[in-house]
């Protein structure tokens, strides 16, 4: 960009790109870029702006949205209880509720300094990739850890061992802007400690991972395969240096290899399935998809604990209340933009443009007519992501590979929403262990194939980043 351009107002910054040949040309905003999630938008932007069903929901079908969402926000207790819908919790887990991780329905954020556990984080467990365990690769994503399994839980039922505590610090290190402004980014160190059986072993892989926000997961899952599939790059034909993978993921309802949508690796193929585990890892409840506690055999006690399944013959979570707590997640709306039209906001909208931003965080889809949920369908919707695969580099890389995920592999998240984050959950901690502390510092840590984009953010000056700000937020 000229550097005279650098200089201009917001105002004359939009006027100004629109004249330029090799530039995008937002001037106002398109029609219906406010709607986020088209009729099922959301017109709250406070700080219970995620926790609403669609705005197309019937009052009728609003119920089981109430429902599901008191099994979502409500603690299960230890079994055996005389409340026999909510026991059978842990005996290993990470919380005894869905809401503790997503608050509001919102992101989750790494541990405190002193907290005695992570609560809306959670450490992801394997050992490399080897030829003996090709089923568990296939069905799993991943080999896991022989003692501890897949995740670490740091909480456990009286009379069971929590598997550890984990603690991150943090060093810090500089990056400059072009006009000399410069930025901390802190890079985490995890840290494991007080494990309860004993060493891990030698060649573990970790991987942190906040909570994601619950928002829009039913309109991901409502996209069209191809629609996805068609943005998918891996030989990098058009030579942008984005090369968009999808990853092939494990149906456990279909038994064969799907389409991996949710997740920070793309790791889950549905809501459905991503509840069950979910379920399964952070709390410990068995069902029909996931039948066996998330015990190891040499976690003895943990076998040997009291299950909640009750004498009815089903699981802990039986399958109407996945099915409720299902129906609830898919049907979280998302909030409309704000201030789409504002000078500032399109002149952050174009800057994105320029830098190649749009290149993973694919603005627009429209939802297939046959969807799980009826008012879902049909609806043009604006999630900011490809939910492909892209490397990211290796200041990002948690070296942990997930099905066809490597271990610098991340899918795009999301971005609607993103905007409101400080507004519902208290705080502005970004990426997928909550490293970046604001929305700046997210984007600093972008590499791989995201740097291009990353440097020429770098030659922004102050008015053109806080425009790239604006428009963020404004999503």
């Amino acid at each position: 960009m000229p550097a005279s351009l650098l200089r201009l107002s917001p105002l004359l910054l939009v006027a100004a790109l629109a004249a330029c040949d090799d530039a995008p040309r937002f001037t106002q905003a398109e029609p219906g870029e406010a709607l986020s999630a088209g009729k099922a938008t959301v017109q709250r932007s406070d700080r219970n702006a995620f926790s609403l069903p669609s705005a197309n929901l019937s009052p009728e079908r609003r119920l089981d949205f109430s429902v599901g969402n008191s099994f979502f926000r409500n603690p299960w207790v230890i079994a055996p209880s005389t409340t026999t819908a909510r026991d059978g919790l842990g005996p290993l887990f990470n919380t005894n509720a869905c809401q503790n991780c997503h608050v509001r329905d919102g992101r989750g954020h790494p541990p405190e300094p002193n907290a005695s556990n992570a609560v809306s984080m959670l450490v992801r467990l394997s050992i490399p990739d080897q030829a003996q365990y090709a089923k568990e690769i296939e069905r799993l994503g991943v080999v896991p850890e022989p003692v501890y399994g897949t995740q670490l839980q740091d909480m456990a039922v009286p009379g069971v061992a929590p598997e550890g505590k984990v603690r991150v610090d943090y060093t810090s290190e500089t990056v400059t802007f072009e006009d000399g402004h410069v930025v901390e980014l802190r890079r985490p160190a995890l840290q494991i400690t007080q494990l309860g059986y004993g060493p891990m072993h030698p060649d573990t892989r970790f991987s942190a991972r906040v909570a994601p926000p619950m928002i829009g997961l039913g309109l991901l899952e409502a996209i069209p395969e191809a629609a996805i599939l068609a943005n998918a790059d891996p030989d990098d034909r058009n030579g942008d240096g984005i090369r968009g993978r999808p990853n092939q993921v494990w149906d456990q309802t279909t038994n064969k290899t799907v389409l991996g949508r949710f997740g920070w690796k793309a790791g889950q193929p549905n809501v459905n399935q991503q509840n069950v585990h979910a379920f399964a890892g952070d709390m410990g409840l068995t069902s029909t998809l996931q039948p066996v506690d998330d015990c190891t055999p040499a976690q003895v006690d943990c076998l040997a604990a009291p299950n909640g399944d009750g004498t009815g013959g089903e699981k802990e979570v039986s399958d109407n209340i996945l099915r409720l707590v299902t129906f609830y997640t898919r049907n979280l709306g998302v909030p409309a933009r704000r201030d789409v039209g504002a000078p500032q906001v399109l002149a952050g909208k174009n800057l994105f443009f320029q830098a190649g931003c749009q290149g993973c965080h694919t603005p627009q889809f429209t939802t297939g007519p046959d969807t799980h949920e009826p008012e879902l369908a049909n609806q043009v919707i604006r999630p900011y992501s490809d939910l492909l695969l892209h490397d990211m580099g290796p200041g990002l890389a948690d070296n942990r590979s997930e099905f066809k995920a490597s271990g610098q592999d991340w899918r795009t998240p999301p971005l609607w929403g993103i905007g409101l984050t400080e507004t519902v959950s208290g705080h502005t901690q970004f990426l997928h262990d909550g490293r970046a502390r604001n929305l700046l510092e997210a984007v600093l840590w972008h590499g791989g194939e995201a740097e291009a984009a990353r440097n020429h953010v770098l030659t922004f000056n102050a008015e053109q980043r806080a425009a790239l700000l604006a428009f963020l937020n404004s999503l």
